[in-house]
């Protein structure tokens, strides 16, 4: 399992980021405090507070892919 911080600053990247999302073939979810939701749900990332950093739980252990595509939006 991979754990990153990630910020998501506007609808266009929360897009992008859902689509990255997509391409994996593991569960990907966005928490936030207490809420969890599917980051590969539109939806779901528009559920929670963009204004905040989230973190990324990827149901991988391929760590190098996730921070590859995902570079633009951790947080470091």
């Amino acid at each position: 399992m991979v754990k990153k911080v990630v910020k998501i600053n506007t609808m266009q990247e929360a897009d992008q980021f859902n689509k990255i999302c997509s391409r994996f073939d593991c569960d990907m979810d966005l928490a936030r405090g207490k809420y969890y939701v599917d980051a590969k749900s539109i939806m779901g990332i528009f559920s929670l507070n963009l204004n905040e950093p989230l973190e990324l739980i990827a149901d991988t252990d391929d760590e190098q892919r996730v921070e590859k595509m995902f570079a633009d939006f951790i947080q470091k």
